[in-house]
């Protein structure tokens, strides 16, 4: 194919993905050495915490067409997950309540994306013939954020996630690495200006500086990567968040932009918008793997679950019946679940002989 063509090929490429359910997609080089670089600062720091996962195969990810022989553009798209309109400081303000991360309501993300990736390589191949790629979400070292910004599908905010004007920060991101000659787009200008709310908000203060973020800090990175004990410095302030934090993005004022999205996959399931906790405690083994299945919250698994959900029980308000449910835990098989039951059961008896006042409810929101 002559220049032309792969210009045409880059709209038509663009057409067809949306027509698959992505709201935005472009066209990146390689080329992601200043960002591997500010990885290697990040890794150096410690900031990764026991992400160890993010510590191997950094030549991988400053050199990203090792992963595909031949490669030399990214094709990166985004998907709206917006899964509803309203503020939930519904959730965040009912400590009996637990808040999970809006992404993960519904349907896993992963396995969304990768088959409409799949799809729109294979639209692809349909035109051109055979070519080499391989599509990516999340899935193997790859600087998704960096590459996705280097399409023009945003910058980088201070939060460390990545924004848009029209679409906020409620997106998933994917990638098709290709050995195509695509032209590749135009990087966006950043437009955090003077903002500080993402940096405030944190519960845990996990953004350190303005687009660096201590991972050990951060509520999701707690709630999910994290497989031991919370430090118990951070519990209370973890407050009713049982799995991930969307406090950053939440405040940010680009999200108010942010459009609902039209996949069913990631409407809320089993209630999880607003779960009481003593529901979710309750759940035994086979309850969690059957009400989670097929959501991105089953691969933590249930002890690590039942860890969230005491920190956020013994975070709220003393309730005879929230300190009975803990007790039930304290001699459970897990060293895990039994250490923090025991924590959040002795907030609880702490808070019966001393209540906090009245409307006020420790460490939720």
């Amino acid at each position: 194919m002559v220049a032309a063509d792969f210009s045409a090929l880059a709209l038509q490429v663009k057409d067809w993905g949306r027509a698959l359910g992505f709201q935005q997609v472009g066209v990146s080089t390689l080329a992601v050495d200043t960002d591997a670089d500010q990885l290697d600062a990040w890794l150096a720091a410690g900031f990764h915490g026991e992400m160890d996962y993010m510590a191997r195969n950094t030549d991988l990810r400053r050199h990203p067409e090792r992963l595909v022989p031949g490669a030399i553009r990214a094709i990166c798209v985004r998907m709206d997950y917006r899964p509803m309109a309203e503020y939930p400081d519904h959730v965040l303000n009912q400590a009996e309540l637990g808040y999970v991360a809006r992404y993960a309501l519904g349907r896993d993300y992963h396995k969304v994306l990768r088959k409409r990736l799949e799809q729109l390589a294979r639209r692809i191949a349909d035109a051109v013939g055979p070519h080499g790629y391989r599509v990516f979400t999340d899935s193997a070292p790859v600087l998704e954020k960096a590459l996705a910004r280097q399409a023009g599908l945003g910058w980088i905010g201070k939060h460390t996630n990545l924004l848009d004007r029209q679409a906020g920060s409620w997106f998933f991101l994917g990638e098709i690495l290709t050995d195509l000659p695509l032209p590749a787009d135009q990087p966006l200008a950043a437009h955090c200006g003077s903002c500080r709310a993402c940096i405030d908000i944190c519960p845990t203060q996990a953004i350190v500086a303005p687009y660096r973020l201590d991972a050990r800090l951060c509520i999701s990175y707690l709630t999910i990567e994290h497989k031991g004990a919370i430090p118990e410095a951070l519990r209370p302030l973890m407050g009713n968040r049982i799995y991930g934090c969307d406090d950053c993005q939440l405040v940010c004022p680009w999200n108010r932009y942010a459009r609902l999205s039209a996949e069913a996959d990631f409407a809320p399931r089993h209630a999880l918008d607003a779960p009481r906790l003593l529901d979710l405690f309750a759940w035994d083994e086979r309850a969690f793997e059957t009400h989670l299945a097929g959501s991105p919250i089953r691969r933590i698994g249930h002890a690590r679950w039942l860890r969230n959900v005491a920190v956020a029980l013994g975070n709220a308000s003393f309730s005879p019946v929230i300190a009975s449910a803990l007790e039930s835990r304290v001699d459970h098989p897990d060293a895990l679940v039994r250490e923090h039951a025991g924590w959040a059961l002795a907030r609880q008896r702490a808070r019966a002989t001393t209540p906090l006042p009245a409307n006020q409810t420790e460490g939720c929101g």
